[in-house]
């Protein structure tokens, strides 16, 4: 099953859609026009069912296939929200919102989405049912989780679903995939330190927070350098270090720091848990200062379960000819919640040459739309194939 030619038909279609949603990119569940968008296509490609509101804003599709007597049902998600970005790509279709920008692809992934639905409610060449999924705030917001939370995967018994993101550096149309853990847990820290602030000539008379901030900062390095099995994966970013004063001559009060941590296994996730709430209330205390540490598990590791994943691997080899082995990848993604609570795959399609993902010049390669919708659909037809 190479490329489709439907969606070689289609593609022009399926472009124009991705530009349009790029032209409006929204936030988190702020995805009200594009949920919108989604839900007037799917009703007028004649879905079977179209509801909106699950997850506050997420959409749910249903196609039937010819027979239904498997008694199979498949879901295939797509995410919907954009990021807090200027856009400096200069595309005539550019973001019209300021502030806000497609930089991660979701406008790929649901017109993609979209052009499979099409397709599957066209030919119906399946014996069970497919559920599209369009879901909102995977950027943070956990969107994934709150869909699930509301109830789709019982509402609609799906069994299984599957997943997909672009990944530049990778040859357009191109996929890789890897079973087990894939994509990080992306727990999040946010750590106040407050001392005694006074004047900068007398530190002697403070307890002095920046100081005790800057060995915290060092320190939380030795939870990957000294704690962790070197051969576990682990990564601890402070990425934001904000002074309640910002004058020369002021020892500030308080320091608040910013950061993340990323984990492959339970086990390390407990470890720098442990940790960094230790180093933190330590140092400050030797030093006569308290420190709050706010450690938020947020997203868990994404794992891929081996049959689902052997499955999405070989439809990607009928599509494109390969399917190479995808790296461990240290960002986050909340598909995690939907393949904690049914089996599926995650994959990887090719993007190209572009900037990273989260870049103000990123763009969705375009030339990609066509095999990432031959994937979805043949997830469909191959996992649900009739007599």
């Amino acid at each position: 099953m190479p490329i489709k030619n439907r969606f070689a038909q289609m593609h022009a279609d399926i472009t124009a859609w991705r530009h349009d949603l790029h032209e409006h990119p929204e936030i988190l569940f702020e995805t009200h026009r594009t949920s919108a968008t989604v839900a007037e296509k799917l009703r007028a490609f004649g879905c079977d069912e179209v509801v909106e509101g699950i997850g506050r804003t997420g959409v749910v599709g249903v196609i039937k296939g010819k027979n239904t007597a498997s008694g199979k049902v498949v879901g295939l998600r797509a995410d919907m929200d954009a990021l807090p970005i200027h856009e400096e790509t200069g595309l005539a279709y550019a973001s019209k919102t300021d502030g806000a920008m497609h930089a991660c692809g979701h406008d790929g992934h649901t017109a993609m989405l979209l052009g499979a639905a099409k397709y599957l409610a066209e030919t119906r060449n399946f014996d069970g049912t497919a559920v599209v999924i369009f879901q909102p705030a995977e950027e943070g917001g956990g969107g994934a989780k709150v869909m699930c939370d509301d109830g789709m995967m019982e509402r609609w018994g799906i069994q299984e679903v599957y997943g997909m993101h672009n990944w530049p550096g990778m040859e357009p149309g191109s996929f890789a995939i890897r079973p087990g853990a894939f994509f990080a847990a992306t727990d999040l820290l946010d750590i106040e330190i407050e001392g005694l602030g006074g004047h900068a000539a007398k530190p002697n008379e403070t307890v002095d927070t920046t100081v005790i901030a800057a060995q915290i900062v060092g320190a939380l390095q030795t939870i990957v350098s000294r704690n962790a099995d070197p051969v576990k994966t682990i990564v601890v970013s402070i990425t934001s270090f904000e002074t309640s004063s910002n004058a020369y001559n002021v020892i500030p009060q308080k320091v608040r720091l910013k950061g993340t941590v990323r984990t492959m296994t339970p086990e390390m996730r407990d470890l720098a848990d442990k940790r960094v709430n230790e180093i933190c209330t330590g140092i400050a205390g030797a030093m006569g200062a308290v420190a709050r540490v706010g450690y938020d598990r947020n997203y868990p590791v994404m794992v891929n379960h081996e049959e689902q994943t052997e499955f999405a691997a070989g439809v990607a080899r009928d599509v494109a000819g390969s399917c190479a082995e995808a790296p461990l990848v240290m960002g986050g993604e909340d598909f995690a919640f939907m393949l904690e609570e049914r089996p599926g795959a995650y994959i990887l399609v090719g993007n190209g040459d572009t900037a990273m993902v989260h870049h103000p010049l990123y763009n969705f390669n375009d030339e990609v739309i066509p095999a990432g919708c031959s994937w979805w659909a043949g997830i469909i037809e191959q996992r649900m194939p009739t007599e």
